[in-house]
């Protein structure tokens, strides 16, 4: 909403120094949103007068048309001789009255004018169009023709207020009372503590059975409707400058009297209003819902199908107008045509005046559905004061009776449905106790009278909402207005009082080790958005009865392609792999820990929590149980290099065992033994997927799975070729660990190195043997570590060797070749009793 300081003054005495900026800083206290505060006029230096031209010399030989021209200024220019001026712009004639700057002027944009020879001819000044002078479009983006009643010489700064202040306000939903001026104009008042002059205060006739017959159908969608009728208009009546810079620095466009005045009388009351030729009419005008499919050719010359929720305005015909978006081309004002042989005029000279009510809701569907927002329904979708509708009719029938000549006629339609004020019921003390600080019921009511409220009672008051103020609901609503209006900046700043020691949770400290430790690993943390669409566990492979295809799908979603909230973080993360690797960055490894949402069996129902005290134990626990189960994951994908090559050797690519080590490292991080075996799930390999194991309460639990992508799922969805990944449970990982990290107990006493070489079948997984081998040891191993895999004649077919290095050390004592020794032939006799492994050489 753009103001004008100027006529925001005309309904407020604001004191006389005050600049926009000032305005701007009240209004911002008062809880809008001033965006900017434009200077109109900035550096704008005259001689510039109205000046009629007297000759127009065509001048021949150029690329374009090039007029020389002389124009009567009066005294302006010193001498009273007519003014030589070169234009190029060809919509005026001799006889006209123009805008003329003269040298020793500067326009906007620090443009100097001075005397200057062009075309053959010295030019001494210029003929201005509304461009030129920081005016905006008029319509004819060519010079400013004025009206034959200015007098050659007047000042043209000020007679087309060309000097302005203009505030732009970016109105929230909430108030949409403020898309006017008497609005804004509201809130400046209740800021300086002046009183309002308010321009809907009108003298309006009581409706009567002779006005223009109106028929509502859906009550509903239009519970009020005005109609008046204006006959014996002038079709040539021009707006007056006046009007037409207010529609400019409003920023709207001029058009022709009667709709110029129907955007007047909108920005001022913040009314939408509408004029019908009423020669156009045919029969009683009604409101109802269109029929499905209907067609309708709308002001902008588009034809357009209609649906069953969409409200209409008709006649006999059909639809004359879509209700509280835009006019119909069949009833529109025609503009004026001259007869180039008699001179004569003609246009519409009746026009009916429609000012309405129209549902909200149904206003910002049909403007959605349609893509067709316009002024009048930003205003309806909004909230627009039903009780203004007869002020602002009466307001344009004034208009067009005194700026075209009109003749009001004396029947007024007014059908109003039933409705009663709205009130709240509030504690006087509500706002206190939701600012935290105390106002005292005097300062309340003072405040919400200030507003427009009509306020009753003593400890319990009965507060009656003004009708420009839809979105008054609630108490809260109500306690909103006091805190804004006594400031926001007043409010106490009470930082919460957190019991010293006792820092992050154990959960807490988990997320921080297992993020430093994969950005050690050389991993990039990637935040990706925990929306999905439901075709990605297609492309994931997952079977169709997989719990993760169980989602919680939002009401409003950003995106209607990602309508539910994630069940796995791989989307995410590898839809990041993929836009890096298209974008030129092929060696990757990225990861992110987050949450992942669970849809229970049977949804719950969120209850309402109070705002003006905590919540009880009862009433969290209730929320809590209708929110999905939200386990916190932890993933990673790999890509391309997982060591660079270079003078230090040839690097090697990232593989499924680079996922399985990430796996590993978190389990360290966790304090707990990870347990790594062949597994088959959803997006991996089935040859090179391995499923994370942990023991809780003494029972093993599958938390994730590692290894490399299935060559289908990295097709589907566009991934490098052998990416890999690994996803994991991190509470169930956490679960499992200890309450603490127990740091690593380091001997003094040196090691004892056994080397093992088993051979084993092939479909023997390498974790069995290193389970068992460990297991056999005992407690004087210290590591074991997988060195060698070897396939090949030597070990027979259908068989692998597997060579260990087992570590071997005391606390307490040196360990003799026999103990060690004794430790490895026990290990490996358990192996060979687990998984048939044979001592190779044996």
């Amino acid at each position: 909403m753009r103001v004008p300081l100027s006529w925001l003054r005309e309904y407020v005495d604001l004191p006389a120094g005050e600049t926009g900026r000032d305005v701007a800083a009240k209004l911002v206290d008062a809880g809008l949103e001033v965006e900017t505060v434009e200077q109109l006029g900035g550096g704008l230096k005259g001689p510039l007068v109205v000046g009629q031209v007297l000759t127009i010399e065509e001048l021949e030989g150029f690329r374009k048309p090039i007029r020389f021209c002389t124009v009567d200024v009066g005294q302006a220019n010193g001498t009273g001789e007519p003014q030589e001026i070169v234009c190029g712009a060809r919509n005026f004639a001799v006889g006209d009255k123009v805008v003329v700057v003269l040298p020793g002027a500067v326009l906007p944009g620090d443009f100097a004018i001075a005397a200057r020879k062009t075309y053959g001819r010295t030019s001494h000044g210029m003929i201005c169009s509304g461009d030129e002078l920081g005016m905006g479009d008029d319509g004819t983006h060519g010079i400013i023709v004025l009206p034959h009643e200015h007098e050659v010489g007047t000042d043209a700064i000020e007679l087309l207020q060309l000097v302005d202040e203009v505030l732009d306000i970016d109105i929230t939903p909430d108030r949409g009372y403020c898309m006017s001026m008497r609005g804004v104009a509201r809130e400046a008042a209740t800021a300086y503590g002046l009183p309002l002059r308010d321009p809907a205060l009108l003298d309006v006739p009581q409706p009567n059975s002779y006005g223009y017959p109106v028929k509502i159908d859906d009550p509903a969608g239009c519970d009020r409707f005005t109609a008046r009728t204006v006959t014996g208009l002038d079709p040539d009546a021009r707006s007056p400058i006046w009007l037409t810079r207010r529609l400019q620095k409003a920023g709207m466009r001029p058009i022709s009297l009667a709709v110029d005045i129907t955007n007047y009388v909108m920005l001022e009351l913040g009314q939408p209003l509408h004029a019908y030729d009423r020669s156009s009419i045919d029969g009683t005008i009604g409101v109802r819902r269109a029929e499905q499919g209907e067609k309708f050719t709308t002001l902008d010359g588009v034809k357009r199908t209609l649906d069953a929720e969409d409200l209409v305005i008709t006649d006999n015909s059909g639809p004359i107008g879509l209700a509280g978006v835009m006019g119909g081309a069949n009833t529109e004002i025609a503009d004026s045509v001259t007869d180039p042989e008699t001179g004569a005029v003609t246009g519409t000279t009746e026009v009916v005046i429609e000012a309405a009510h129209f549902d909200a809701v149904s206003i910002s569907r049909t403007a959605r559905r349609l893509k067709l927002s316009s002024e009048a329904s930003k205003r309806f979708e909004r909230g627009v004061d039903p009780q203004a509708a007869a002020a602002a009719a009466q307001r344009t029938v004034d208009l067009l009776v005194l700026l075209a000549g009109g003749t009001a006629e004396a029947g007024v339609t007014e059908v109003i449905a039933p409705g009663a004020p709205r009130t709240i019921a509030m504690a006087a003390d509500h706002p206190d106790r939701v600012a935290g600080m105390e106002y005292g019921r005097e300062t309340v009511v003072r405040r919400l009278q200030e507003i427009g409220c009509d306020v009753y009672g003593q400890d319990e008051l009965v507060v009656t909402v003004p009708s420009w103020r839809p979105d008054l609901a609630a108490p809260n609503d109500l306690a909103e207005e006091v805190i804004r209006l006594e400031g926001y900046g007043n409010l106490p700043s009470t930082l919460p009082q957190v019991p010293s020691g006792r820092g992050l949770t154990a959960r807490q400290q988990l997320h921080r080790r297992v993020g430093r430790a994969l950005a050690g690993a050389g991993y990039v943390e990637a935040l990706s958005y925990p929306f999905i669409g439901e075709q990605v566990f297609d492309q994931l492979q997952l079977p169709a009865h997989d719990a993760a295809r169980q989602v919680v799908k939002l009401v409003n979603p950003i995106s209607d392609e990602e309508p539910a909230l994630r069940t796995t973080l791989l989307p995410g993360l590898l839809g990041a792999l993929r836009r890096n690797d298209s974008r030129g960055s092929h060696d990757l490894a990225l990861f992110e820990t987050g949450s992942v949402f669970r849809a229970a069996a049977q949804p719950g129902v969120a209850v309402r929590l109070p705002v003006d005290r905590r919540p009880t134990d009862e009433e969290i626990a209730t929320l809590n149980a209708a929110l999905p189960a939200q386990p916190r994951y932890a993933a990673v994908v790999l890509a391309g290099a997982r060591e660079q090559a270079g003078w230090w050797g040839k690097g090697r690519p990232a593989d499924w065992a680079d996922a399985v080590e990430a796996a590993r490292s978190l389990a360290v991080e966790a304090g707990t033994e990870l347990v790594v075996r062949q597994g088959q799930y959803g997006p991996w390999h089935p040859g090179r997927c391995a499923e994370l194991v942990v023991t809780i309460d003494g029972v093993e639990q599958v938390i994730g799975h590692a290894g490399e992508l299935h060559p289908r799922v990295v097709k589907a969805m566009g991934l490098p070729a052998r990416t890999s990944a690994m996803e994991l449970d991190l509470d169930r990982l956490a679960a499992a660990g200890g309450e603490a990290l127990q740091a690593p107990r380091i001997s003094s006493f040196p090691v004892a190195t056994q080397d093992v070489a088993l051979i084993v079948d092939a479909s023997v997984p390498a974790a069995s043997v290193e389970a068992a081998l460990r297991k056999g040891a005992g407690e004087l191993l210290e590591s074991l570590r997988l060195f060698d895999v070897f396939t090949g004649e030597q070990v027979g077919e259908g068989k692998k060797s597997l060579a260990y290095a087992l570590r071997f050390r005391a606390a307490d004592r040196t360990l003799t070749a026999e103990e060690s020794t004794a430790a490895r032939d026990a290990a490996v006799a358990l192996a060979g009793e687990r998984t048939g492994a044979v001592l190779r050489g044996a």
